[in-house]
C-alpha cells in the first residue's frame, strides 16, 4: 500500500498517539481550569518508565507499558497534591510559569540520568514487520496494533469522561467549585483522580510512541506546540474535540511532510490560524 492510502493510514496513527498524550491536557485546561504545559513531561515520563521495564528489565512489551502507564500516573497524582492544587486558584501567568520551569527540570534530571540521545524500542516479535489486510495492501504491524488499540482507549475515555457520574462531577466541580462541594462532592479528590488519569493516559501515548516518533529528554518542549493545537482546534475540555483535532492535526502532518516536504511544517500552524478563524471556541464547544 502506497500513496494516499498509507497517508491515510500513518496520519491516522500519529493522531491516535497524540490524541492519547493531549486528552489529558484537555482535561486539565478544560475541565479544572489548570495550564498546564508540564503536560508532555507526563509521556516522557511514560516512555521512559517503559525503557527501564522492558529494555533494561527484560519485562514484557504487553506488561510494561501498562505498568508504565500506572507508574506515571501516580507520579501525577502525587504532584497534583503537592504542586499542581496550590495552582487551581492562581492566574494563567502563575500557571504558565510554573509548569514551563517543570519542563526544564524535566529535561535536565531525565538527560543526567538517561542521557541526551534516543532511546531504544523494543517490539516483541509479532508487532514487528508487515500485515497484509488484503492483496498488495500490506501496512506495518504495530502501526496496526496502535490503531486499534486508540480506537479502544478513545472509546474508553469518552464513555468515562463524557457519559459517566464522574464525568458530570468533574464538570461540575469545575463550573463552580463551592457549589459542589456544597452538595457533597469531594473535588479534591475528583481532581486528583482526574489528573491522574490524564497523566497516566499521557505516560500510556509517550510508552507506545517510542518506535513511532521516538524519545529524547527534549520530548516535552518538541511536541508541547502539537499537545496546545490539539486542546486548542478541539475545544478544551471534550474529548471528542481532542480525537478529531488530533487526527486532523497527524493526516495534514503526515500528508505535509509526504507531499510538500519543505513546506510540511508550515501547513499544520496555517491549518490552525484557519481553524481557528472559522471557529475560535474549538471545533466542538463545551457545554
Amino acid at each position: 500500500m502506497s500513496g494516499l492510502p498509507i497517508v491515510l493510514f500513518d496520519g491516522t496513527v500519529y493522531g491516535m498517539l497524540l490524541f492519547l498524550m493531549s486528552v489529558g491536557l484537555s482535561v486539565t485546561l478544560g475541565l479544572m481550569g489548570v495550564v498546564n504545559l508540564a503536560h508532555g513531561s507526563f509521556a516522557a515520563i511514560g516512555g521512559f518508565a517503559s525503557v527501564v521495564l522492558v529494555h533494561r528489565l527484560g519485562m514484557p512489551f504487553l506488561l510494561g507499558v501498562p505498568l508504565a502507564a500506572l507508574i506515571t500516573a501516580a507520579i501525577g497524582g502525587v504532584l497534583e497534591a503537592v504542586l499542581f492544587r496550590r495552582l487551581y486558584r492562581r492566574g494563567p501567568l502563575d500557571q504558565v510559569l510554573f509548569t514551563i520551569g517543570m519542563v526544564y527540570v524535566w529535561i535536565a534530571v531525565s538527560t543526567r540520568i538517561w542521557g541526551a540521545g534516543q532511546q531504544p524500542a523494543d517490539l516483541p516479535a509479532f508487532l514487528q514487520g508487515q500485515i497484509a489486510l488484503w492483496p498488495g495492501a500490506e501496512v506495518g504491524a504495530y502501526r496496526l496494533f496502535l490503531l486499534i488499540l486508540g480506537g479502544v482507549l478513545a472509546a474508553g475515555i469518552f464513555f468515562g469522561l463524557e457519559r459517566t457520574r464522574f464525568g458530570a462531577r468533574v464538570r461540575a466541580a469545575q463550573s463552580d467549585r463551592d457549589m459542589a462541594g456544597g452538595v457533597g462532592i469531594n473535588v479534591d479528590r475528583l481532581f486528583l483522580l482526574s489528573f491522574a488519569i490524564g497523566a497516566g493516559l499521557a505516560g500510556a501515548g509517550g510508552a507506545l510512541a517510542i518506535p513511532v516518533i521516538g524519545l529524547d529528554p527534549s520530548f516535552p518542549l518538541k511536541y508541547l506546540a502539537f499537545f496546545l493545537i490539539v486542546v486548542s482546534l478541539g475545544g478544551p475540555g471534550t474529548v471528542t474535540g481532542s480525537l478529531v483535532a488530533a487526527l486532523i492535526v497527524g493526516i495534514v502532518d503526515v500528508a505535509g511532510k509526504y507531499y510538500l516536504p519543505g513546506a510540511g511544517g508550515f501547513l499544520i500552524y496555517a491549518l490552525v490560524v484557519a481553524m481557528l478563524i472559522w471557529r475560535p471556541q474549538g471545533l466542538v464547544a463545551r457545554t
